[in-house]
């Protein structure tokens, strides 16, 4: 076991939360990290543990296009900033990863400015991918280069060069001594060389007791990124998009076709799990039904994978990406708006209450995943690790629903959200799931940590109609994949009809070419502005080996 198994992650882009130029003058520093440490305590109120934080170093805009690598980006303030920074964090027992940009470099890091200025007779020369003194690039230097993402500003490193790895090698380590990080997600991972990745997975076993790298990845087989040789941990990109739509649809069978479908691909990962971050719109800017804000993070935080929350999503604030920039997406906050949210903000009394949760409850680290009840508009599941049974019920219609559950071995069962309590009767329990709401039933053994932390208010505030009983005929909708002994009084579910594990499949088909749709057009994205004509083409398109090399091709 290692801290990442119990992580729950708080997503930083701090140039944004601390409200930096969008240009850097390379000035004399200027000491916005500290506004960043403020958010510490808050951080570690609302339930996190660790923080993802990038990127960091010396840049010329958005942080991606890297000037030093060993120097915190003046706008933020020195190194002597960051340090502190993280020393704080871990004073209150928060890890801390770095945002680590190694794809690519900007045009004012250090060895290509020797290009310039030396052409043929650079020894740098070879640090980049497809240098041609021939040629020529939108800036006009009379030579040209591979960039990234169409990008001139973004330079490709060539990652085959062995003193390319090695000066990569040799940031890491300086960032372990330096700033004592633990850990670190690479950007674009998904077009990291596997060699470059073995390189810095054997760094990793190196400098530091589970120091662990997660990558950006957008589609594709997650394990082969993410193994014993390479990373630990991707992005989940595919749960992020089944989250969100599997809400708005009122398809719980696209997020439990998903959770199969990367169970049975990657059983022993645990991948990144996220609602939102900053490259994609707020989830709660995405979610048509705002209520629905509670499911999707009591499903986030308890399906397996390690869960996040984008810094400002615990308070249920929009962004909605724009034309041409993402600043929507990455806002200055002030500390001072929002020091009181975990007691007067249902949204961040919700994810303070599922951060307690989660780091009291094992299960939901390491428990295995069973499904148990499955239609469009209502989901539950275990996890049962060492003896103890987690149960997890959600709801996304207008009104509640009664559920009866095989349970684990005890007399009780509590909520760890509701604080209801109630009887195991003949290894069954039986709870009303509220509209647009769920709950987490913990053994009775398990609630003293429950007593720490409010009990957070999810349901809506609007009157719902009547508790419909489970089970309810619905056209090929509702699905118990094991049908559980009931109590007399309450009629079993039917088993589950050929026609609906077609629909089951169904669902899960179309939320993936969703997904690769939408990967897609966050790649173009990058390049530029995307018009309506454009994403018509790539909506237009739905055959699935096409939408995958379209995404390769980037």
């Amino acid at each position: 076991m290692a801290w990442y198994d119990e992580a729950v992650f708080y997503h930083i882009y701090p140039l944004g939360l601390c409200g930096a130029p969008k240009e850097n003058s390379y000035g004399q520093p200027v000491h916005r990290l500290k506004e960043a440490e403020k958010w510490i305590d808050h951080i570690k109120e609302t339930g996190f543990n660790a923080i993802y934080i990038g990127p960091l170093f010396e840049s010329v805009g958005h942080g991606y296009e890297t000037t030093d690598y060993k120097k915190l980006d003046s706008r933020l303030g020195d190194n002597e900033d960051l340090k502190q920074f993280v020393k704080a964090c871990h004073d209150k027992g928060i890890r801390v990863i770095f945002d680590g940009v190694f794809n690519h470099t900007g045009r004012d890091f250090f060895a290509f400015q020797d290009i310039k200025k030396n052409r043929e007779n650079s020894r740098y020369k070879d640090w980049y991918c497809n240098v041609n003194f021939w040629g020529n690039n939108s800036y006009n230097d009379g030579f040209s280069y591979e960039n990234w993402g169409g990008y001139d500003l973004l330079v490709k490193l060539n990652q085959h060069n062995p003193e390319v790895k090695d000066y990569i090698a040799d940031v890491i380590r300086f960032w372990v001594s330096e700033f004592d990080v633990d850990g670190i997600r690479l950007d674009a991972a998904d077009v990291l060389d596997f060699e470059y990745m073995k390189m810095m997975r054997r760094v990793a076993n190196e400098v530091k007791p589970d120091f662990w790298l997660m990558g950006e990845v957008i589609h594709g087989d997650y394990s082969k990124w993410a193994n014993a040789d390479t990373l630990h941990s991707v992005t989940n990109y595919m749960l992020h998009k089944a989250l969100y739509s599997g809400h708005n649809d009122h398809n719980y069978f696209e997020i439990a076709h998903t959770i199969k479908y990367l169970g049975d691909r990657c059983s022993n990962l645990k991948l990144y799990n996220f609602t939102d971050n900053h490259d994609v719109e707020r989830i709660y800017t995405k979610l048509n039904n705002k209520q629905h804000f509670a499911p999707v993070h009591i499903l986030s935080y308890t399906l397996p994978g390690v869960p996040s929350v984008y810094y400002g999503s615990e308070f249920g604030i929009e962004g909605k990406k724009e034309k041409w920039s993402d600043d929507s997406l990455r806002p200055a906050l002030n500390y001072a708006d929002y020091k009181d949210a975990v007691k007067n903000n249902p949204h961040t009394m919700l994810i303070a209450k599922l951060g307690k949760v989660r780091q009291n409850v094992k299960a939901l680290s390491y428990g295995d995943y069973k499904e148990l009840v499955l239609t469009n508009r209502q989901f539950a599941f275990s996890r049962s690790h060492d003896g103890v049974s987690v149960l997890v019920t959600v709801n996304n219609d207008d009104s509640d629903y009664v559920m009866t559950l095989a349970a684990g071995n005890c007399n009780e069962y509590i909520g760890a959200l509701s604080g209801e309590k109630v009887s195991v009767i003949n290894g069954n329990i039986t709870v009303n799931v509220k509209a647009n709401s769920g709950d987490i039933w913990v053994p009775n053994t398990e609630e003293d940590f429950l007593k720490d932390v409010p009990m957070a208010k999810i349901e809506p505030e609007s009157e719902v109609a009547e508790p419909v009983t489970e089970p309810v005929p619905q056209p090929e909708e509702t699905k118990l994949t094991e049908p559980v002994p009931q109590p007399e009084e309450t009629k079993p579910a039917e088993p589950v009809a050929p026609q609906e594990n077609a629909d089951y499949e169904n669902a899960f088909e179309q939320g993936r070419i969703a997904g690769l749709q939408e990967a897609i057009i966050a790649r173009m994205e990058k390049n530029g502005y995307v018009n309506d004509q454009m994403r018509n083409d790539v909506y237009n398109q739905t055959h699935i080996p096409s939408l995958i090399n379209w995404i390769k091709s980037f």
